[in-house]
């Protein structure tokens, strides 16, 4: 096939539409240096400015100087190169994630929006067949995705519809472990494959199939629940069984970089059938939030060890904290500002929940724990909570409940007005 074909592929895709900056991840085998050689001819028709970044692996005599021969090509290309070496002990899967953690690192550093990688068709196939060895579920036998968003970054694999045979001969280097056994993915594709073609001389074109066929059932679900909220219990709960499990699998497909294994996705079942409020660490920085009859799937927010201290507000000032504008006795104008009565005799403290906190309502206390359980607060919501406090009682939870104390306050002399306004929407 000719250069041009694939330019052709590409425009016709619209692979690039969306970026103007991409890293190309440049390994120096013949797929990624042809990736390379019509991504830098055509930079102008493609409307892209190219970035390249390499990993040496540092695992063959080679490596350092094929590293130096990609440096003379960038140069020879004008285009700026990154390369980061890798160390520790080595294994696929590491040599995998430092890959990935090194690309990001560098589009954050230059701005680029895409990164491209050089996966074609036979790799489409060694993965869905691997994956079929391992025992995956069914819809991650569709194999590796044409595009894939993973949070503000998008993988193009643009050459995923052709096969390597499809690639003209260039200059490249030639990996010679790759004719060793030593990992799954050799084994693949020297020993498992061949052995099967002989079975069936069309097996790539069946498993390529299959993958495809996947894919389609997965597109055909993704239409047809549109309207179904899976993170609604009991709308979820409607459906059978078999029903709730395609669409929760559905569901988790939104975090690409999750992938439970059969027995977690079977937990986090349970957990939503069992739990009214449960926290549960998954996979990769993701946690499952189950409140009552909703739940999510979200990446653990980070924790940070400096916590703002309770804040002291004096009659006749202003401060913002944590999102508010509070204004002691001074009037704020607008349609959503919140009014708790309070008394300028002494200050107010503002500040998070404490152990043991309780409220005042119709003359009997009750302890924030039982009230958030009474009114289902989110658990989320129960953390962030800010509790207004005077004379050292608890006066209102803001946007949660108010105390007869500050109820009270409306016929003291001294009464007069916290002025809350939300001012991070």
């Amino acid at each position: 096939m000719r250069e041009q074909d694939f330019l052709n592929h590409f425009l016709k895709k619209g692979y690039f539409k969306k970026h103007t900056k991409v890293v190309l991840a440049l390994s120096g085998g013949l797929d990624s240096m042809f990736l390379f050689k019509v991504l830098s001819t055509y930079q102008k028709e493609l409307e892209i400015e190219l970035i390249l970044a390499h990993v040496n692996h540092k695992q063959r005599v080679e490596s350092d100087w094929e590293e130096q021969e990609l440096r003379k090509l960038a140069a020879e290309a004008e285009l700026p190169i990154y390369i980061s070496n890798f160390s520790g002990e080595f294994s696929e899967a590491r040599a995998r994630n430092f890959r990935y953690d090194f690309f990001q690192e560098v589009m954050k550093e230059t701005g680029a929006t895409a990164l491209v990688t050089a996966h074609h068709a036979d790799d489409q196939v060694e993965t869905i067949f691997m994956r079929l060895i391992r025992g995956s579920r069914l819809r991650y036998l569709s194999g590796i995705k044409e595009k894939q968003l993973v949070g503000d970054i998008e993988i193009i694999r643009p050459l995923l519809h052709f096969h390597k045979k499809d690639f003209p001969p260039i200059f490249h280097f030639d990996d010679k472990t790759n004719n060793e056994n030593n990992y799954f993915r050799n084994r693949t594709r020297n020993l498992y494959l061949p052995e099967l073609e002989k079975e069936n001389p069309c097996f790539r074109d069946s498993i390529l199939e299959l993958g495809n066929e996947v894919r389609d059932y997965e597109l055909a679900i993704t239409e047809l629940s549109k309207d179904v909220d899976v993170e609604d219990l009991e709308q979820l709960f409607t459906f059978s069984q078999s029903t709730q499990k395609v669409l929760l699998q559905n569901y988790i497909s939104r975090f690409p970089d999750l992938n439970l294994t059969k027995a977690q996705f079977d937990e986090v079942r349970q957990i939503l059938k069992s739990k009214s409020q449960y926290r549960h660490p998954l996979k990769n920085g993701y946690e499952l939030i189950k409140e009552y009859q909703q739940f999510q799937i979200c990446k653990i927010s980070p924790q940070s060890d400096e916590k703002e201290d309770e804040l002291v507000l004096h009659y006749q000032n202003q401060v913002s904290y944590q999102g508010y504008l509070f204004s002691f006795g001074l009037p704020l104008e607008g349609e959503l500002i919140q009014q708790v009565p309070v008394s300028r005799e002494t200050s107010i403290h503002i500040r998070h929940r404490k152990t043991g906190d309780f409220l005042i309502q119709n003359g009997h206390r009750k302890k924030l724990r039982r009230l958030f359980i009474d009114l289902k607060i989110p658990m989320e919501k129960r953390k962030s909570a800010l509790i207004i406090e005077q004379f050292g009682e608890i006066v209102s939870i803001l946007g949660i409940a108010t105390s007869n104390l500050s109820k009270n306050t409306k016929n003291d002399i001294m009464n007069t007005v916290l002025y809350i306004e939300k001012i991070d929407r």
